[in-house]
């Protein structure tokens, strides 16, 4: 078995963190064509009636909140994450592997505390029945995800923290 940030046999290590499909994959590519369709929907119809379609723009932010929240989950699987690879790759590897514990261990507690202060948006969003601007349906089916996908993205901060204490201990 190989270690999580090596490439498998066989496979292009520039490629290799993307080898393996997630289902974060499947719905940031579903988010992003419904994206793109509404939106080239919205643009045709501008184009042909000189109005816009209302309704689209409350979808668009709620669709990019679930796209970037399912991509960063993604990354977090992938450690593909940013960093400053000036700091990160001048270390020994015992302080590579400090560095990722602790970066992980941050996303963990910031998207944690995202999950709370989210949750607390959608009790309000459903509590007071607050309906969008566009369409009037309630405001809590677009904020339901945002919880939901951060708690995803603190999962998947966590895999990568067991995976990263584990390496310590194989050693």
């Amino acid at each position: 078995m190989t270690a999580p940030n090596e490439p498998a046999a066989g496979v292009d290590p520039r490629i290799a963190p993307f080898a393996r499909r997630l289902p974060e994959d499947w719905i940031g590519a579903a988010a992003m064509a419904v994206l793109a369709t509404i939106t080239f929907a919205n643009v045709i119809a501008r184009y042909f009636t000189d109005e816009s379609f209302a309704w689209t723009e409350e979808i668009s932010i709620s669709l990019m909140v679930v796209l970037t929240l399912v991509a960063s989950a993604a990354a977090a699987a992938r450690n593909r994450h940013i960093r400053i690879e000036f700091l990160y790759d001048a270390g020994s590897p015992r302080r590579r592997r400090l560095l990722a514990m602790f970066s992980e261990l941050a996303s963990v507690v910031a998207f944690l505390m995202l999950f709370g202060l989210s949750l607390r948006l959608l009790w309000d969003d459903y509590r007071y029945e607050v309906t969008s601007p566009g369409i009037g349906v309630p405001q809590w089916w677009y904020t339901v995800w945002l919880p939901v996908l951060a708690l995803l993205v603190a999962a998947r901060s966590v895999q990568r923290l067991v995976r990263l204490a584990r390496m310590r201990e194989a050693r």
